[in-house]
C-alpha cells in the first residue's frame, strides 16, 4: 500500500515552517497543499486543542476575507498531530511565494478580541476555544518566521527515503 505523501516526510528533522506537501491536478485546475508547521513534531509539545481551534476559526476567517487570497482559498484546517495546518490553494507557487500571506495571517490574530464564529449555530464545539493561547502561539510563530525568513530549511520538507529490500520489504530510513 502506497503511503501517503505526508507520512515520507522526516518527522525528526522537519522544523517550524511553510512546505509543499503535495501537488494535484484535479480537472484542468491545479490546487497545492501547504503544510504550515507551527511546531517541531516531536519534539516541542504539540499546539494545545483550544489554541488551535481558535488559531483555525481566525486564520480561516482571516484568508476568506483577505482580497488577494479569498478566490484561491480552498482550506484551511489543522493538522491531526496538531503541530501545525494544512492550507490548500488553488495553482501551484513556492512556499517562499506564500510566505507574506502566512506571516500577515498569524500577525493578524492580534488584532483579535473574540474569535469569529463561537456559538452553538456556528461551531460544532463552541466552547473549546482559547483566544490568549492563540495569540501566543501565533506570536511565537511570526517571530520564528521573522527570524528565519532566509533559513532554507523552513521551506523545504527534509523526506526520508523509502528503501526496498532485495526480498521487496520496504522500510524508511532518514
Amino acid at each position: 500500500m502506497e503511503l501517503i505523501p505526508s507520512f515520507c516526510v522526516d518527522h525528526t528533522r522537519i522544523v517550524p515552517g511553510i512546505f509543499t506537501s503535495r501537488v494535484d491536478t484535479l480537472g484542468d485546475q491545479i490546487v497545492t497543499t501547504y503544510d504550515i508547521r507551527v511546531t517541531k513534531p516531536n519534539t516541542e509539545p504539540c499546539v494545545e486543542v483550544a489554541a488551535m481551534h481558535s488559531l483555525e476559526h481566525i486564520i480561516a476567517t482571516y484568508m476568506r476575507n483577505h482580497p488577494n487570497w479569498k478566490d484561491q482559498l480552498i482550506y484551511w484546517g489543522p493538522m491531526g498531530c496538531l503541530t501545525g495546518f494544512y492550507l490548500i490553494l488553488k495553482g501551484d507557487r513556492r512556499p517562499k511565494e506564500i510566505y507574506d500571506l502566512i506571516l500577515s495571517a498569524f500577525k493578524s490574530v492580534d488584532n483579535y478580541t473574540e474569535v469569529p464564529g463561537v456559538s452553538p449555530v456556528n461551531c460544532g464545539n463552541y466552547l473549546l476555544h482559547n483566544l490568549e493561547m492563540a495569540k501566543w502561539y501565533a506570536a511565537r510563530f511570526v517571530k520564528y518566521l521573522q527570524e528565519n525568513a532566509q533559513n532554507p530549511m523552513i521551506f523545504e520538507y527534509p523526506r526520508s527515503e523509502r528503501l526496498i529490500t532485495d526480498d521487496g520489504r520496504e522500510f524508511f530510513d532518514s
